[in-house]
């Protein structure tokens, strides 16, 4: 017997809040999600969790992340170990790994290890590179020596050294034959991202036409919203895809978040885009082939650009309800239904729901984490 039951606490659905709900776990899963205390279970709980005044959601799911806890992914499978674990014990039960421009030959030996890693890792959905066919003009980090034009073969070799675990590439369309990979991509199963580009509306409209779903860390790396072309966001806003939202307070004003919900409405996946900075010192760390200099949370380059972020989805959800005003439920969609539906998992994972994995997060009332569930076992020593 395993079974454990987590009751009184408000319990966020996609449906609404359960103000005083239970929910039932045994075997790694959710068996019941219910108001008031007698939500079956029978037999298997062995032991109850009293959550009254704290808060349970649903483990969020990060869909690009590059580190945290001082370690870089693209440093190999220790670091990625160590970017895991500190993202985990903030919130986050699931995720992909997000690998920055590198040399093709570098990248693909990344890659490589990366998806050997993953193969380990349940906690892992795959793999998200993120370059190295963008724009040097919107590059952001990246190294402009190793970007690269759009190239059927390379993208084969990176999905081939993937051996399947590549989930989301992120593509400048507009660069000759962006409008190819992205349709390449689609016909392999890879998610492709518009970003990093200087797209106008038409072009970002065409990549999403034949297939693009997604938009890296919209606003930041891309043609700007202008009223007489509304770029990517406009065309992202008309095509229903999903747009990746940095929500610390520096990529994105509040108000631009909620500029965000009402163009794109349950669309909205609350990303990190973390650094290994993240949950560590402030001081000078490596990013790709830069260096980068966090100053009070902030990670720049020497110029001033915004290399990356040292947020967790926890501070990203918590900043979503308190500051740019979205409701729990919203919340807790952005960062873990809404991703979870565009990798095609929301059948296991991203709701408290009956079936569903059982990753979960509780919170005080403020949503300050207490404790973190992954598969029905807590990620660490804490305890609701």
């Amino acid at each position: 017997m395993t079974g454990l039951r987590l009751t009184g606490g408000r319990v966020v659905t996609p449906d609404g809040v359960l103000e005083s709900g239970t929910v039932v776990v045994d075997g790694g899963r959710i068996v019941s999600v219910g108001a008031g205390p007698d939500q079956g279970g029978g037999d298997v709980v062995v032991q109850t969790y009293d959550l009254a005044g704290l808060l349970v959601l649903p483990g969020f799911i990060d869909l690009h992340v590059h580190g945290g806890g001082g370690a870089t992914f693209d440093e190999g499978a220790a670091s990625i170990a160590t970017g895991l674990a500190t993202h985990r014990a903030n919130g986050t039960t699931r995720s992909l790994v997000s690998l920055v421009t590198a040399p093709a030959g570098q990248m693909a030996a990344t890659i490589a290890v990366a998806a050997a890693y993953a193969a380990t890792d349940p906690g892992v959905l795959g793999l998200h590179l993120e370059g190295p066919f963008l724009s040097v003009d919107r590059r952001g980090v990246h190294d402009p020596a190793s970007l690269l034009m759009p190239d059927p073969l390379l993208l084969q070799r990176f999905l081939d050294a993937g051996a399947g675990s590549v989930r989301v590439v992120t593509v400048a369309p507009e660069l000759p034959g962006g409008l190819d990979l992205v349709r390449q991509l689609v016909a392999d199963g890879v998610h492709a991202a518009v970003g990093h580009s200087d797209a106008g509306y038409d072009v970002a409209l065409q990549a999403f036409r034949v297939g693009a779903d997604l938009v890296t860390h919209a606003f930041n790396g891309m043609r700007p919203l202008h009223h007489r072309d509304p770029a990517i966001i406009g065309a992202a806003m008309d095509a229903g895809v999903v747009l990746e939202a940095i929500n610390d307070g520096v990529h994105l004003h509040d108000a631009t978040v909620r500029l965000l919900r009402s163009i794109a409405p349950g669309r909205i996946a609350l990303i990190t885009d973390a650094m290994g900075a993240t949950c560590a010192a402030d001081g000078q760390y490596r990013l790709g082939a830069f260096d980068v200099q966090v100053t009070g949370g902030e990670a720049r380059l020497a110029n001033g650009t915004i290399a990356g972020s040292t947020l967790t989805m926890g501070a990203a959800v918590k900043r979503a309800v308190q500051q740019v005003g979205m409701s729990l439920v919203e919340a807790a969609s952005a960062a873990s239904l809404v991703p979870a539906t565009l990798l095609g998992v929301a059948d296991r994972f991203g709701s408290l729901r009956p079936g569903r994995a059982a990753d979960l997060v509780v919170t005080d009332a403020d949503l300050n984490i207490r404790a973190v569930m992954i598969s029905g076992e807590w990620n660490d020593d804490r305890r609701p």
